[in-house]
């Protein structure tokens, strides 16, 4: 990459595209480009370089992705800024094919070679001392992700992470504890564990070590911080793992643990565990020690093979295990994943028509999941106030940020301020979101 030249670093804007492990490559990036002279502002419109942290996970996040480095070379060319830089990615999968057909692109780096492109941004190379996230402007400073782990060693057959992101590779406990106090020096209430399977952390070497770094971050931080737990693979969850988390207060009763299918058939051709009562057990086993854990899942339908049959199953499951959350994607034939050539492919339609009933069917189980909460009272951190309705809104241990539900209060707009937690009585459910009051002290 060729250095910018220039006589001051310039002003940056950091367009961070995908998922929540994306974010916290965002805010690593901007830790070490701050560091190093560099201003991280709020929007492109007020930077001279704009880079983007692309997702190129499925063909809809590509487009996504695609789309808005058009935008910003359309921008470009009008002088509204003046470097565009592509990272992360998009770039891993498709950096060929992507530096013919965008030669207006300045700069561009694989996921976390920020070394290089802060060097091309500013006079030196990424300067020395210990990378800590910067908080995106915009961004909540109440609720941080942390990241555990890289890469994935599962191989399902649909899914690209492998080609795009390397085997598994665990980052070091100290390392993430330390990062941890770090958040929650600087405001941090909530932190949201993530990597592609954390549930896998520390398999480099042996058995999962995740239950003991729980055990570690719950030791090193103040006892009213949340710990949320996301993108846990039900094949490697550890045994005993729900007893030795029901013993740490700051872990939250929730978990993301994403199913996909139930039908052995399909798990296998999914290169998944395809012992359905062992999964069905894993799933009941922490509602066996608390009623209200929250289970977050995400399922696909329309995979090659799968018959009216095998979906009946996948709804047979979600009946009885009544997830309060639920995603739902179509299969969509990744290139280079070994599903794209599997023989029976279910048409579009299809595919579609069992979504809507997935989602039909979950909807009812969240309105169950939600009535169970009423005359309970949950801890609410506060995000954000609504001045015409005069309701202020936030999420309950039962809600992942941007994914889940809300927890809605009325109340004046001085009574609270976001990053506060405040005690809700619930007093109605309404699908995924749950209505109540402050409760008096």
């Amino acid at each position: 990459m060729e250095q910018l030249k220039r006589t001051s670093y310039p002003e940056v804007a950091i367009v961070s595209l995908g998922c929540a492990k994306n974010q916290v490559d965002s805010e690593n990036l901007a830790g070490i480009l701050h560091r190093a002279g560099c201003t991280i502002v709020a929007e492109p419109s007020q930077a001279e370089t704009v880079i983007v942290n692309t997702c190129g996970f499925i063909e809809a996040a590509i487009r996504e992705s695609v789309e808005v480095i058009l935008d910003l070379e359309e921008r470009k060319e009008r002088g509204e800024i003046q470097a565009i830089a592509v990272v992360g990615c998009l770039v891993n999968r498709y950096e060929d094919e992507l530096r013919e057909e965008l030669p207006t692109v300045d700069y561009w780096a694989r996921s976390e070679e920020w070394s290089m492109l802060c060097g091309a941004l500013t006079k030196e190379a990424s300067p020395a001392g210990e990378n800590r996230q910067r908080l995106l402007p915009g961004y909540p400073w109440w609720t941080r992700y942390l990241k555990v782990a890289d890469g994935c060693d599962n191989r399902c057959t649909y899914c690209t992470i492998p080609s795009i992101r390397g085997p598994l590779r665990s980052l070091p406990e100290k390392r993430i504890v330390d990062e941890a106090e770090q958040l929650v020096r600087c405001g941090a209430r909530e932190l949201c564990l993530v990597g592609q399977d954390i549930a896998s952390y520390g398999k480099e070497q042996g058995p999962s070590r995740l239950a003991g770094l729980l055990e570690m971050l719950s030791s090193a931080l103040p006892e009213d911080i949340w710990i949320r737990l996301l993108y846990l693979h039900p094949d490697n969850i550890p045994p005993h793992f729900w007893e030795r988390l029901a013993a740490l207060p700051q872990v939250l009763p929730y978990a993301d643990i994403p199913v996909q299918h139930s039908h052995p058939a399909i798990l296998q051709r999914m290169n998944r565990n395809p012992d359905t009562e062992r999964l069905h057990a894993l799933l009941r086993a922490p509602r066996d020690l608390d009623e209200g854990f929250a289970l977050r899942t995400t399922t696909m339908v329309g995979f090659p093979g799968e018959t009216e049959e095998m979906f009946d199953s996948l709804l047979a499951t979600i009946a009885e295990i009544k997830f309060d959350n639920l995603g739902v994607f179509c299969f969509s034939p990744e290139e280079g994943t070994p599903a794209a050539t599997f023989p029976d492919p279910v048409d579009r339609e299809t595919a579609e028509e069992r979504k809507e009933r997935v989602l039909e069917l979950q909807e009812a189980i969240a309105l169950e999941r939600s009535e169970a909460m009423v005359g309970a009272e949950l801890d609410v951190l506060v995000e954000g106030y609504h001045r015409e309705d005069g309701l202020l809104w936030g999420r309950s241990y039962r809600d992942a940020p941007e994914v889940d539900g809300s927890v809605v209060v009325a109340a004046p707009e001085d009574a609270v301020t976001p990053g506060e937690r405040i005690p809700v009585v619930i007093e109605e459910a309404l699908g995924y979101e749950l209505r109540g009051r402050i409760r008096e002290a």
